[in-house]
């Protein structure tokens, strides 16, 4: 549900031009979102704080790969494609969670990225992650 709590998991099944099962949104442009775990730690040191990545409400966190400036690239989790349509930007409950923390994540796209799925398929941790060259 919108603004409820967030249930993280281990595996996720997509659905190609909907997004999540389960997931409160479903279609659109903003089918999913992503987040990078290192990019959230800096944010985390630069303000002294230790909140979990959780905070920012993304649908994935994803790990050693930048998401910066990636408009219009497909992004591969296992067997799932995702295209980036843009950048997610911070709102107000950022600011509420951590002083400073909104302002913080507009640089260098440290807010994620938001996309639509192009395959139905099954993601898990630790499924490779890559971008289409």
């Amino acid at each position: 549900m919108h603004r409820g709590p967030m249930d993280g998991v281990d595996s996720a099944r997509l659905v190609a031009g909907r997004g999540i099962v389960g997931n409160a949104d479903q279609g659109g442009r903003r089918q999913i979102t992503l987040i990078e775990q290192e990019r959230w730690d800096d944010l985390m040191r630069q303000l002294g704080g230790s909140l979990p990545a959780s905070t920012r409400r993304a649908n994935l966190l994803v790990s050693r790969i930048s998401l910066a400036n990636s408009r219009g690239r497909i992004l591969h989790i296992g067997d799932c494609r995702i295209r980036i349509f843009g950048e997610t930007k911070p709102c107000e409950r950022m600011e509420e969670a951590l002083t400073g923390l909104k302002r913080a994540m507009y640089d260098n796209w440290g807010g994620g990225v938001f996309g639509e799925v192009l395959d139905d398929g099954q993601i898990a941790v630790g499924d490779l992650i890559r971008w289409d060259e």
